[in-house]
């Protein structure tokens, strides 16, 4: 069966990773989706590496990694947006798609006649997404936004990373670029019900994501807390701020991270560890006592964790029916045996690589599964098949258009 989003066409003028993410999510789902890059140098994140993908010697192929990561299943056209062509060739592109995905700097499109306002005259079931730093509203739209910055300036990094008395302490970003990530998928879901309303009244709409908003959104429990009390949680390392024990635990060998959600997972803590008198104890009796007594309860249960192995407190907190797990490196993760059975690993055929090693879309449908058949395309790799069959230009054309710069 096709996916989900079979015949729905998407122009992706987007670049580096929150735009791209969402782009390829509907590519994912089965929507054919058609990658606008500048000519000679494409998207900047093409320039990302190393690492760069190999190929069957062991050679770089000049394809980064990272561009790979987020835009297979799509179709490259390289197209100059400077140039009045360019921008004629885009609309025409823009007339004839369901969805059009942007992250340009607010308002540059719009000298270009590609701003929502000009393009739903000529398509008006358009859904137009934007994806930028700030929004398209408010007195920072004009602002650039990177996803480190915005990790800091939207209070990720004021509840990430150890206590700041602690050894290692002070404020950390997340290990990925969460910012962009969340504002991609949230662009995937908007779209979504974006198509799902214009299927109803035939009407598109624009559609404003912004990266600062998204990552206040998703700090989730953590705003909560903020708006609840009014007061600014601190960074905790890897504890939790409302859940006690809620964390990584040193071993004997390592560490191990446990999740007693509840007073009963707690209770089977203790009974694995050999502490059961702590479930009677007043101060940690319950979940909201434990979190009050934090540091009390860590202060003898440390002790008795550091005891055994990483795989002794795993085989014994799963036999028992306690969340846990170890803390796996990359190499361990795609060795796990679950990792294995869901098929996390995807391999593609490359032009240039061979094969290229990426992540299989957690996204599972019963009667529309998710095809992974189109790896990350090369710079321009669909020019000539784009202008040929949506836009019936003749190789002729084409070839003025190549040797004027503008694809």
């Amino acid at each position: 069966m096709p996916g989900p989003l079979a015949g729905i066409r998407v122009l992706d003028l987007t670049r580096v990773l929150a735009g791209p993410w969402a782009a390829q999510n509907l590519a994912d789902l089965g929507a054919e989706v058609i990658k606008v890059e500048r000519p000679k140098n494409g998207d900047d994140s093409r320039a990302f590496g190393p690492p760069w993908l190999k190929d069957a010697a062991g050679r770089d192929t000049g394809e980064s990694a990272y561009f790979a990561c987020a835009n297979r299943g799509k179709k490259s056209l390289t197209l100059d947006l400077a140039h009045p062509q360019g921008q004629a060739i885009a609309r025409a592109l823009a007339a004839k798609s369901d969805v059009l995905l942007e992250n340009f700097k607010f308002g540059d499109l719009d000298r270009y006649g590609l701003g929502y306002d000009a393009l739903r005259k000529l398509n008006p079931g358009l859904v137009y997404c934007s994806v930028t730093g700030f929004g398209h509203s408010g007195p920072w739209r004009e602002r650039p936004g990177y996803d480190f910055m915005i990790q800091g300036m939207a209070g990720m990094m004021s509840v990430t990373g150890e206590r700041d008395e602690l050894p290692g302490g002070g404020p950390q970003k997340a290990g990925m670029p969460i910012a962009d990530i969340m504002t991609g998928m949230y662009a995937t879901v908007a779209v979504c019900a974006a198509l799902a309303h214009r299927a109803k009244s035939g009407a598109g709409q624009h559609l404003d994501l912004a990266l600062f908003d998204t990552q206040v959104a998703v700090l989730a429990n953590q705003a909560a807390n903020y708006l609840a009390t009014g007061v600014s949680p601190g960074r905790l390392g890897n504890a939790h701020p409302n859940i006690v024990p809620y964390g990584a635990y040193r071993t004997a060998d390592g560490a191990v991270i446990i999740a007693c959600g509840n007073d009963n997972l707690f209770g089977k803590f203790c009974a694995v560890a050999g502490c059961s008198e702590f479930t009677g104890d007043a101060r940690f009796s319950t979940n909201g006592k434990r979190v009050s007594n934090r540091s009390a309860l860590d202060a003898i249960i440390g002790p008795l964790i550091e005891r055994r192995t990483t795989r002794e407190w795993v085989d014994a907190l799963e036999a028992a029916g306690v969340p846990n797990g170890p803390i796996n490196t990359l190499e361990q993760v795609f060795r796990e045996p679950q990792a294995i059975a869901r098929g996390l690993r995807l391999e593609l055929r490359h032009p240039l690589a061979g094969i290229v090693p990426l992540v299989r879309s957690p996204m599972r449908f019963s009667t529309t599964p998710v095809q992974h058949d189109v790896p990350p395309p090369t710079l321009g790799q669909h020019t000539d098949e784009v202008l040929r069959e949506l836009l019936e230009k003749n190789p002729s054309e084409i070839a003025r258009l190549r040797a004027e710069g503008i694809i």
